[in-house]
């Protein structure tokens, strides 16, 4: 097996990845570079997709306060967000704003030069920065990729997995890759973990398809903790068509409803009066169950958004590729209806960290939607994912000019290296068929509704699968790692799931319709090859 050396590694090119890596690169002496690995092409992750934009309080914006977005955070996170961690990423987001200008990154300006701020469900204010209109994760991703291709400093492996970490006392010493068939360790006693979200897991997600849950699985299985593996975010309006090539729907913004879009039945009738007094407006979880039940009441594939109210200038403007994408489809969004279901969207759980990306492993590092810093509790506020990916990459940089990054050694992991040298055989003769069976079963008894019973089923289903893989370190493909990684992760999912009896922000139990006395966190670890709560 090929070994090599980094002062850093860096898994995943979204906007975390990318920025962690170029942050990284720019404030350390560091003797044998910075690798960033992505497991695709350079740039597809999930960032890419992000359309409304990212929060910001700038301190130039006089209707907005550190104190207002925290407290716009804290209702939507149902009782699970940290004070001390929202107050931090708000009062740094005017600092990396500026700094992100720095590399490219632009947002939309009005005509005396001033950003362009709108507003989104649940936020009390305009605080939102957006790019290209309607496209802001495109345009970051394809600024910061920029940079990166062009700093001498990074060394980029594209169609690269990370298969484990390599991990001993505690100690994270690097990572072993699956290249073209064939395996690498890379040494590094700086690893940061930036591998996005999970959406694949699901049969209708806004997720490209590189999203399986790859890190929370490598981490769990180093003995990583995770917190809060219950939370799936299901965004409230994905466009409803399946798009087969990318194997996901395509997501209609928040901010067309923040614009004024409604949200209404095949007759136009307006029906979330009947669910929330903010309406359309409302916290991400009531607006996707409200329209799930419009679905299933009505026994229809899916419910509408009028956006003609917005008016067709305005509408045009503001939204170029949502327009774009629709027409596609044969649908004008300045004079039709467009079709819309929840669909899985964002994780608001992964690896425990603090602010500094750190985990309960030494070296080992997570930013972006991998990590769970307590900023989201158990829902997401509309465009803070991409503020703490930025904030929290900066703010590992930073924390890492203080660490000695030069020193580097195999530490004698022979055994385990070994391993990757025997033969082995496929699992099974089709990982795209066990793939689907997953995604169903996710999202029929883990989805936007649960129950006891119905989690029970998936976790027996789940366990089935995970028999394949009993005592296989090295898999036959990547199609096979992917699985392995998608199976271990909806198991800590279920289990996370069955664990917590209350409905609180997105994980709602039919069994268990009220909030708890008590929002405390879940804390996951395996212990022996077994799953274990931890206070």
């Amino acid at each position: 097996m090929k070994q090599t050396k980094y002062s850093a590694i860096v898994i995943g090119s979204g906007i975390a990845g990318l920025y962690s890596a170029l942050k990284i690169e720019q404030q350390l002496n560091l003797p044998d570079g910075v690798l960033l690995v992505t497991k695709s092409k350079l740039g597809e992750s999930n960032s890419y997709y992000a359309q409304g934009g990212m929060v910001a309080v700038l301190k130039d914006n006089k209707n907005d306060s550190v104190e207002s977005h925290i407290s716009d955070t804290i209702k939507a996170g149902a009782g699970l967000s940290e004070l001390e961690t929202i107050k931090f990423i708000s009062e740094n987001s005017d600092k990396v704003v500026k700094d992100l200008l720095t590399f490219g990154v632009e947002f939309d300006r009005d005509e005396n030069g001033n950003f362009t701020l709108t507003k989104e469900a649940a936020h009390s204010v305009n605080r939102i920065l957006h790019s290209g209109g309607d496209a802001t994760g495109r345009q970051m991703e394809i600024a910061l990729c920029n940079a990166v291709k062009n700093n001498p400093g990074i060394t980029i492996y594209e169609n690269t997995t990370a298969i484990d970490l390599l991990v001993k006392d505690n100690n994270c010493h690097g990572v072993i890759l699956y290249i073209n068939n064939e395996y690498q360790a890379v040494y590094s006693h700086t690893v940061i973990l930036a591998t996005g979200g999970l959406g694949q897991l699901y049969k209708y997600t806004t997720n490209p398809i590189g999203a399986t849950g790859d890190g929370f699985a490598i981490a769990y299985r180093a003995g990583a903790v995770l917190q809060d593996m219950e939370f799936v975010q299901f965004h409230p309006t994905a466009l409803a068509f399946d798009d087969e090539k990318n194997h996901n729907r395509f997501l209609i913004s928040e901010a067309v409803r923040g614009e004024g879009a409604k949200l209404c039945d095949k007759n136009g009738y307006e029906y979330m009066i009947n669910y929330h007094p903010l309406k359309e407006l409302a916290p991400r979880d009531i607006v996707a169950r409200a329209n799930f039940c419009q679905m299933r009441d009505n026994k229809v594939p899916n419910v509408f958004l009028n956006a003609t109210v917005i008016g067709k200038e305005k509408l045009l403007k503001r939204f170029p590729t949502i327009s774009e994408k629709c027409l596609e489809k044969g649908i004008d969004i300045s004079k039709d209806l467009i079709p819309v279901a929840p669909a899985a969207h964002y994780f608001m759980g992964g690896i425990k960290t603090n602010i500094k990306g750190e985990t309960s492993i030494n070296g080992l590092y997570a930013v972006g939607e991998v990590s769970s810093t307590g900023l989201h509790g158990g829902n997401r506020l509309a465009s803070n994912s991409l503020l703490e990916c930025v904030v929290c990459a900066y703010e590992v940089a930073q924390y890492l000019k203080n660490k000695d990054l030069s020193r580097i050694s195999n530490n004698n992991f022979d055994e385990s290296l070994s391993k990757y040298d025997t033969q082995t055989q496929p699992i099974s003769s089709d990982t795209n068929k066990i793939k689907k069976e997953l995604q169903n079963i996710m999202w029929e008894n883990v989805g936007i509704f649960r129950n006891g019973k119905n989690l029970q089923i998936a976790d027996d289903k789940v366990q089935n699968f995970l028999h394949l893989f009993e005592n296989k370190y090295k898999l036959a493909t990547k199609e096979e790692y992917e699985l392995k990684n998608m199976l271990t992760t909806a198991n800590l999912i279920i289990k996370s799931a069955l664990k917590r009896k209350e409905s609180r922000g997105s994980h709602y139990r039919t069994d268990y319709p009220e909030i708890g006395n008590i929002s405390e966190h879940s804390l996951i670890i395996q212990n022996k090859g077994e799953i274990n709560f931890v206070k």
